[in-house]
């Protein structure tokens, strides 16, 4: 069954005489199967996903944290750790790239097998994935009641594009028109002096296109051993020159090699900053304090830096409005029956010849 999820603007219903109002969304839902949401909601908890079963994709995409970790750095899997900071999945099925350097832009489902299979995230080669969901009767007949024959490797992927379609900001201040004065305030700054919005645009704040902030580098990406050897195995698998020596991460430069976009990254959505700290791809601000104060300052020192970031000569008054107003651009918490597959119903053991047993 196709069916969309989600509202334009806030609906009130009469069901047995009480009115209810109905989520506020800032965009329509996507189309999606609900059947093959729901398996991607389990597929998305099970940490079955990941070689060891260590990880699941919620270790780091938690719903109480907009489907963030809360971490500067996210975690990776056993023996590494990774060098960047976990993005929000929060109307991640109206982008048309991904990743903070954008390397995927194709569809969700292309999204999914690299998280799935990347050495340094989780480590699954996709055989062993699909004899272990075959083995498992839940997600035989869940696959089966989305319209699947059996357990695959594609329908799990699929699945997963449709549970993520659904996450979508929901009634927040700036969409249901109840700013205070002091976020209203804000948004003036943010579309006036503070030009934030000629890169942090349209309904989800963001352009889609990488720059150069300058932000600064996180060190812990090279002094722990584990975050440096998946930052190098990323480089070396794109190409990068040099990648050993490398103390930078080059953002959007393994995409087309053009130095113009070194250390460019994505434009983040601002949906959800209340719930998404720490900032920036590398995590390196803590607080939305800090995000305003660098770009107040104009930014970081970076030779290649964007030349419409400039020092904005905001006070500390109009600091506080920006903040509030940032702040309204935070719905509610996704930690709901919507989003968290909530029963207790992984009761399986890995099979150790699982290459001579029968499915």
């Amino acid at each position: 069954m196709m069916m969309r999820i989600g509202i334009v603007s806030c609906v009130v219903v009469l069901l047995g005489g009480t009115a209810i109002a109905q989520d506020v969304t800032p965009e329509p839902g996507l189309e999606l199967n609900a059947a093959r949401a729901e398996l991607g909601k389990r597929l998305f908890y099970d940490t079955r996903l990941s070689g060891d079963t260590s990880l699941s994709c919620a270790s780091c995409h938690q719903p109480d944290k907009a489907f963030t970790d809360g971490a500067a750095l996210s975690a990776a899997y056993t023996g590494a750790a990774h060098f960047r900071n976990t993005p929000t999945l929060a109307n991640a099925g109206f982008r048309d790239a991904w990743l903070h350097d954008g390397r995927l832009g194709t569809n969700l489902n292309d999204v999914a097998r690299e998280m799935i299979t990347e050495t340094y995230l989780m480590n699954m080669d996709m055989r062993i994935m699909q004899e272990r969901l075959k083995q498992d009767p839940i997600y035989v007949e869940m696959f089966a009641t989305a319209g699947m024959s059996e357990p695959s490797n594609g329908g799990a992927r699929n699945a997963l594009m449709d549970f993520v379609k659904t996450i979508q900001s929901r009634n927040a201040p700036i969409d249901t028109g109840e700013m205070s004065a002091a976020a209203q305030r804000g948004q003036g700054i943010f579309e006036g002096k503070g030009g934030c919005a000629s890169c942090h645009a349209g309904v989800r704040f963001t352009d889609d296109r990488p720059h150069n902030t300058g932000v600064p580098n996180n060190p812990e990406i090279w002094t722990d051993a584990e975050r440096h050897s998946a930052f190098v195995t990323y480089a070396k698998f794109f190409g990068v020159p040099n990648y050993m020596n490398l103390r930078e991460d080059l953002g959007a430069y393994v995409r087309n090699r053009r130095d113009g976009t070194r250390r460019s990254f994505l434009t983040p959505t601002l949906r959800e900053l209340t719930w998404t700290a720490p900032y920036m791809h590398n995590g390196i601000f803590a607080t939305l304090e800090e995000v305003v104060d660098f770009y107040d300052a104009g930014g970081g020192d970076d030779p290649l830096k964007d030349e419409s970031l400039r020092p904005l000569g905001l006070v500390p008054s109009e600091k506080d409005d920006l903040i509030a107003f940032l702040e309204s651009l935070s719905g509610d918490s996704f930690d709901t029956e919507a989003y968290v597959w909530r029963e207790d119903d992984y009761d399986y053991s890995l099979i150790e010849n699982w290459r001579d047993v029968p499915n």
